[in-house]
């Protein structure tokens, strides 16, 4: 039975080998004269039919991964759950791996799934025919053969991209059972290439979602850095709330959210998704540790609003000890990796800072390593929480962007005429943590 295919001749599409990296080529080229069948797969050729630049160009052959390295001495072998080649040309890395085959007559030692049908060792090698029905999406399953350029399209692809649909290949239920993550591969292609997700596509995600909670922390940072650092974070962000996709990877936000759709931690969302997105598109830097600081900020101050009534610790060590509770439950499902968890402690302990250093106190701030950071996450929070928080934020925003005689004037006007007053909030503050217990 197997999928429809579609051969398009070199006459009958738009790719050229211009569009192709000279080191894929070389790789396609050296496979092909061995003797072994090399095509180019997926998002290249996706990518170029679509009139896009591809981000990367990987290759599929019949040869083994023991073969690939014995042609090629810059190759090294990678991957557990699937073994592919990696051919190292300086910082370019042209992946291939040899054509999947299907599972089920082979043994554990190639091949094994968990009692949720998802696939955790693979490395059945078969023919092209069965490598297009293991592939993900349709417009995923498209093979450009080096020996005479033609296209080998599977399962309709080249007509859904011409329709701009997502459809998966197979039984839906099936597939994402074997790999939960394919849920958001269907999102991010959505987004990305501006497509839509088939009825039949979609229809069992919202069910299945919860299965992304199995998938290895590890992996789901990955996929996280795909779906918000590319300049479509809103757009994903709206389409996995939709789909029930959010909350697996971020309960503690996805919990907030539940409980207040209209609150600071939803509102956050939008803005810090907006902002990255701005960011991305203006070419500036986008770091994990702000954008997790961001959008864990919420959990953590409910967090430490419950130890200080729990424990009676201080409003200092309870957040703390918040950070610490928060950035471990978080990371049982996307893995934060250090260089990114300690500069988003920093930037927490700075909020409290930032909330009462303004006056004197501020140009020692201004030259913490992490204020810029804890600066911008104020703003964002001026903007979502209103009140005291909005004055704070552009009180600063004053002084940052004041020259230096400016900034002395400003801080010292927040000493002089408004002393009374500043000295106000100040006692609150301080008689706080105590009163706080009884007002809850």
């Amino acid at each position: 039975d197997g999928l429809r295919l579609d051969i398009i001749s070199r006459d009958g599409h738009s790719i050229s080998r211009r569009q192709i990296s000279e080191n894929a080529l070389k790789v396609l080229y050296r496979l092909n004269k061995s003797g072994y069948k090399a095509y180019l797969v997926g998002g290249g050729v996706r990518d170029i039919l679509l009139g896009l630049e591809p981000k990367d160009f990987d290759v599929v052959t019949n040869a083994t991964p023991d073969d690939i390295k014995k042609l090629f001495r810059n190759c090294r072998l990678v991957g557990r759950r699937f073994r592919l080649a990696h051919i190292v040309f300086g910082r370019d890395v042209i992946e291939v791996a040899t054509f999947r085959g299907h599972h089920s007559e082979s043994n554990d030692k190639v091949s094994k799934s968990n009692a949720e049908g998802r696939l955790l060792r693979d490395n059945v090698y078969g023919e092209i025919d069965e490598d297009a029905e293991r592939r993900d999406f349709t417009i995923n399953a498209l093979y450009y053969d080096i020996s005479d350029y033609s296209i080998r399209s599977y399962g309709g692809g080249i007509n859904d991209l011409n329709a701009r649909t997502i459809k998966l290949i197979g039984d839906p239920d099936t597939r994402y059972r074997e790999d939960p993550v394919r849920m958001l591969r269907a999102v991010r292609f959505a987004t990305k290439l501006d497509m839509q997700i088939d009825a039949v596509t979609a229809d069992p995600i919202k069910a299945l979602a919860p299965l992304l909670a199995d998938i290895p922390a590890a992996r789901m940072y990955e996929e996280v850095l795909k779906l918000f650092f590319a300049g479509k974070a809103e757009a994903n962000y709206n389409m996995m709330q939709r789909f029930g996709l959010f909350a697996p990877l971020f309960p503690q936000v996805g919990a907030l959210i539940e409980e207040s759709p209209k609150g600071h931690a939803a509102k956050m969302l939008q803005v810090v998704m907006r902002n990255t997105d701005i960011r991305v598109s203006e070419d500036k830097t986008v770091t994990p540790a702000f954008f997790f600081a961001a959008i864990l900020w919420y959990p953590v101050k409910q967090r430490a609003d419950d130890i200080a009534i729990e424990s009676g610790l201080t409003h200092y060590d309870a957040y703390v000890a918040a950070m610490g509770d928060v950035l471990e439950k978080q990371c049982l499902t996307i893995s934060l990796p250090r260089r990114f968890s300690t500069p988003a402690r920093d930037i927490w302990q700075l909020q409290l800072r930032l909330e009462r250093g303004q006056g004197t106190r501020a140009f020692k701030l201004l030259e913490h390593p992490k204020f810029r950071a804890a600066y911008d996450l104020l703003l964002l929070r001026g903007e979502v929480e209103m009140g005291n928080i909005a004055k704070i934020a552009e009180w600063w925003k004053a002084f940052v962007e004041a020259d230096d005689t400016d900034r002395s004037d400003i801080a010292k006007s927040i000493k002089g005429s408004n002393s009374r007053n500043r000295n106000a909030p100040q006692r609150k503050r301080r008689r706080k943590p105590a009163a706080k217990p009884a007002e809850e």
